[in-house]
């Protein structure tokens, strides 16, 4: 179990990061890859990103066993609580001092089920959490594609030559291109609800109802935050707040660094909603239903997320023909419904806020 000790200064710290976190999305979605479960959730994913690859998960096994520790430097934030873009992430992440390099590849290889970062990234201890110990399963286009690296390509890492680490950029930017930048809308829309789940918690009851309202698997009890997790760990914030950061490819446990000494940041899993989330809506009987001014009204009255029965109000219908409206526009791609407690809550999804502007794109962070 995972214990993260909250004080009074802490609690009035405690933020929601503002949009996913690349370089989080990138490592989480490589252990999804290589993990069979939750087919409803990512195998139409797996499928089609997996002929998209072409030799960047070689070194990318090395660096991260299919469960247990990988190293904190993957994954930079900062204390600000933003989290990083791309193209910032890699930056900080190129920026390592040598000295925490080589402290953390020498953690992984010593001891990949160290106390840290928990095998639950590809499953709970146990056995149930992705490959066998011992192998990764080929993920790639190519015969014996995803097998670790041998360790000596990791000394050069430890050494601190610009070579492996432009290799591991390259590899990262490669795989983030084939892997997770084509469903970032997704990724965006699912983040958001998130957001709007537990911002309506932080309005109703402050931070107390926020970390209540977690996902099952974390447990508030004031005041210490609970956690299913791999290894037994106490986590002091000594002040610092904690940032929460949902993630998209995070599954069944929450993820922190191992590093005590770095910014506080609880990665936790995103509920994902009973349809298939990569499903392509494509022509069909929503297209006649979606026209009409009063659909529009719903849309719209949307906004920033509501309740089936503040839609109703918002938008002057029936809760019925609210709750119709909605199912419509979810059907159409343009609307994402998750169940919070006894209700509903309805965000829009980016191509949704799109329509409402008119055509323009959400930028891709």
């Amino acid at each position: 179990m995972l214990r993260i000790h909250v004080s009074t200064m802490d609690l009035s710290k405690v933020r929601m990061a503002t949009r996913p976190d690349a370089l989080w999305e990138t490592i989480l979605s490589f252990h999804r890859l290589r993990d069979r479960r939750a087919s409803a959730v990512f195998g139409k994913w797996r499928t089609e990103t997996r002929p998209r690859l072409n030799g960047e998960t070689r070194l990318l096994a090395a660096l991260v066993p299919p469960r247990g520790y990988f190293p904190d430097f993957l994954t930079p934030s900062r204390a600000a609580g933003e989290p990083y873009g791309l193209d910032a992430g890699i930056e900080a992440l190129r920026g390592t001092p040598l000295e925490r390099l080589h402290a953390e590849l020498a953690l992984l290889r010593t001891g990949r089920h160290e106390p840290g970062r928990p095998a639950p990234l590809g499953g709970r201890p146990g056995g149930r959490g992705g490959s066998r110990a011992g192998g990764v399963r080929p993920v790639g286009g190519r015969p014996g594609e995803g097998r670790p690296v041998p360790p000596p390509r990791l000394d050069a890492f430890s050494e601190g030559r610009a070579e492996p680490l432009g290799r591991l950029v390259a590899d990262l930017r490669s795989y983030h291109r084939a892997a997770v930048e084509p469903y970032w809308p997704h990724i965006q829309a699912s983040i958001e609800a998130d957001r709007a789940i537990r911002g309506r918690a932080l309005l109703d009851g402050g931070a107390d109802e926020l970390l209540a309202s977690l996902p099952s698997m974390i447990r508030w009890r004031a005041p210490v935050l609970e956690a299913d997790y791999p290894v037994d760990r106490d986590l002091h914030l000594d002040g610092r707040g904690l940032l929460l950061q949902p993630s998209f490819f995070c599954r069944s446990t929450p993820v922190v660094y191992r590093d005590p000494k770095l910014p506080p940041v609880l990665v936790y899993p995103v509920t994902h909603s009973a349809a298939p989330v990569f499903a392509d809506p494509g022509p069909g009987p929503w297209l006649g239903r979606l026209l009409g001014n009063t659909r529009s009204t719903v849309l719209q009255a949307i906004g920033n997320g509501c309740t089936t029965s503040e839609l109703a109000r918002r938008a002057g219908v029936s809760l019925a023909s609210a709750s119709q409206h909605a199912c419509v526009l979810r059907e159409a791609g343009l609307v994402l419904s998750l169940r919070h407690g006894s209700s509903v809550l309805h965000t829009l999804t980016p191509l949704g806020g799109s329509l409402l502007r008119g055509g323009a794109p959400l930028a891709l962070s």
